[in-house]
C-alpha cells in the first residue's frame, strides 16, 4: 500500500505582469494593450509540516494555466516540447558549460519512496538529448537512509513529485554527474538528517535537500549531528512561503537557497531575474551568523546565501508518472533552485578537505547575477525581504554566472 499522500491541494492564483510577455511566459499583449496577464493556478505538493521536527517538500505545481507558459528549447522534437524551462534554457540563463561533471555524485535526499525515480529520469533524460543515467551505467542509484538498495520506504505521491523534480534538475545542470538518490524513512528531521549522512558516507560532495519546517531551539543539535561535513557542499531550499524563517536552510554549514523570476529580455545575457515573492527569507532565531556573513542587521544566520529559479510562473519542465497528474508537467518553488545550484557546485570542481562551501560566493561576489528587484513580504524595505543591489534575503548574493562564485 502506498503511503498516505501529503499533497495540500490549495490553489494560489499567480498574475504575470506585462513585462513577462516579452519573454513568452504570457499571453503575448496586443498592440497598445498596457497589461496582459496570465493566471495560474499551482498547489503545494506536500503539505505544510504540522509538527516540530517533521518537514515538507518544497515543490510547487502548476495545476492550471501551464499551456501559457514557455515551451523548453533544446529538446528532441520540437513539437513536443513540454511547458517550462529545460536545460538549454537553465544552461543559457546561468552561462554553464553544456556538458562537464564526469565523475562526480550528486546526492538528493527526500522522504519516501518514488518507485518510478529512475524510469522517469530516463523519460526525462531522452526527451532533452542527456546521456542515459541509470543503475545498468552505474551513472543512477537509489538508497533508504541507511544505506541500502532494500528494504526502501514506503512510496508517497506527493514526494515522488519533488523526487522526479530533484533528479531533472540535476541532469538539466549536470548531465555528466552520477546521481545518488538516498530516500529518507519518514519526513521527520532526523530520518532525512540521517540520509544526508549516508549520502556524505556513500561519496557524494554536494547534497541537495528541497525541504523544511520551522525553527526550533534543537536546531543546534541538528547542525553538528547532520549538516556539519566540511568539504561537502550542501544546498537546502529556503522555503515557498515568503519571508520568513525554515530550517535546515537556517543551518551555519548548508549553502541556503532562495528563488527568483527568471525571464527572457533584450540583454547581452539575454535573462532578467527579480526576486520571487514566495523565496523564503530573514533573521535566524536559533542559528549563529556564519564567519563569512556580514551583513548588518542580523546577529544571526541570514537567509539566503545565492538563488536561481524558483516562481511557478517561470517554471520548470518535469517528468513523473507516479504523482497526482502523470507525464509532463511545470513545478516551481526553492525545490528547483536547490538542485540547479547544487549541480552548480558540481560543475565547479570538487571542494577541498576542511572547507564550507556556502562560504565560496561570499568571496566572488562579483561573480554572481545581483538581483535588485521585487520582494517577498513586508519588512519596513529592509534587504531582509527586498531585492536591493548587494546582498539580500530573498536571493543572497545573487544567481551563477557560470561557475567561478562555488570554486573554493
Amino acid at each position: 500500500m502506498p503511503h498516505a499522500p501529503t499533497a495540500r491541494r490549495t490553489a494560489v492564483a499567480l498574475t504575470a505582469a506585462a513585462g513577462l510577455a516579452l519573454s513568452g511566459l504570457a499571453l503575448a499583449p496586443t498592440a497598445g494593450a498596457q497589461t496582459t496577464a496570465h493566471r495560474l493556478t499551482t498547489a503545494r505538493s506536500c503539505a505544510v509540516a504540522a509538527k516540530p521536527g517533521l518537514m515538507a517538500c518544497q515543490a510547487l505545481k502548476v495545476t492550471a494555466g501551464a499551456q501559457t507558459l514557455a515551451r523548453s528549447t533544446g529538446s528532441v522534437g520540437a513539437a513536443a516540447a513540454p511547458a517550462g524551462y529545460g536545460p538549454a534554457d537553465l544552461v543559457s540563463a546561468y552561462g554553464l558549460p553544456s556538458g562537464g561533471g564526469s565523475g562526480q555524485t550528486v546526492a538528493i535526499v527526500d522522504a519516501w519512496d518514488d518507485p518510478n525515480a529512475e524510469s522517469d529520469l530516463a523519460v526525462y533524460r531522452a526527451a532533452f538529448g542527456l546521456p542515459e543515467c541509470g543503475t545498468a551505467n552505474g551513472c543512477f542509484q537509489k538508497v533508504g537512509q541507511d544505506g541500502g538498495g532494500a528494504p526502501l520506504p514506503l512510496p508517497d505521491r506527493a514526494w515522488a513529485e519533488e523526487i522526479s523534480l530533484d533528479l531533472d534538475m540535476v541532469s538539466a545542470i549536470c548531465p555528466l554527474c552520477r546521481i545518488l538518490l538516498v530516500e529518507a524513512s519518514s519526513s521527520a528531521m532526523d530520518d532525512l538528517g540521517a540520509s544526508v549522512n549516508t549520502a556524505v558516507a556513500l561519496g557524494a560532495k554536494y547534497v541537495s535537500n528541497s525541504y523544511g519546517g520551522g525553527e526550533s531551539p534543537v536546531d543546534a543539535s541538528y547542525d553538528s549531528a547532520y549538516f556539519d561535513h566540511p568539504g561537502v557542499a550542501i544546498t537546502v531550499s529556503a522555503g515557498d512561503a515568503g519571508y520568513g524563517i525554515e530550517y535546515p536552510a537556517a543551518s551555519q554549514f548548508v549553502t541556503a537557497i532562495g528563488g527568483t523570476a527568471l525571464t527572457r529580455d533584450s540583454s547581452a545575457r539575454g535573462w532578467k531575474e527579480t526576486a520571487w515573492g514566495g523565496s523564503g527569507s530573514g533573521c535566524t532565531s536559533y542559528d549563529p551568523k556564519p564567519a563569512w556573513q556580514q551583513d548588518t542587521e542580523c546577529g544571526g544566520r541570514t537567509i539566503s546565501d545565492v538563488s536561481a529559479v524558483a516562481d511557478p510562473s517561470t517554471g520548470v519542465a518535469v517528468y513523473d508518472t507516479y504523482g497526482g497528474d502523470p507525464g509532463w508537467e511545470v513545478f516551481g518553488g526553492t525545490s528547483v533552485a536547490s538542485p540547479i545550484v547544487a549541480s552548480v557546485y558540481a560543475l565547479a570542481g570538487t571542494p577541498s578537505a576542511g572547507s564550507y562551501p556556502a562560504s565560496f560566493p561570499y568571496a566572488h561576489r562579483d561573480a554572481l547575477n545581483d538581483v535588485a528587484d521585487g520582494s517577498n513580504g513586508t519588512c519596513a524595505g529592509s534587504y531582509l525581504c527586498t531585492g536591493l543591489p548587494g546582498f539580500d534575503g530573498p536571493t543572497g548574493l545573487g544567481t551563477p554566472i557560470g561557475l567561478t562564485a562555488f570554486q573554493g
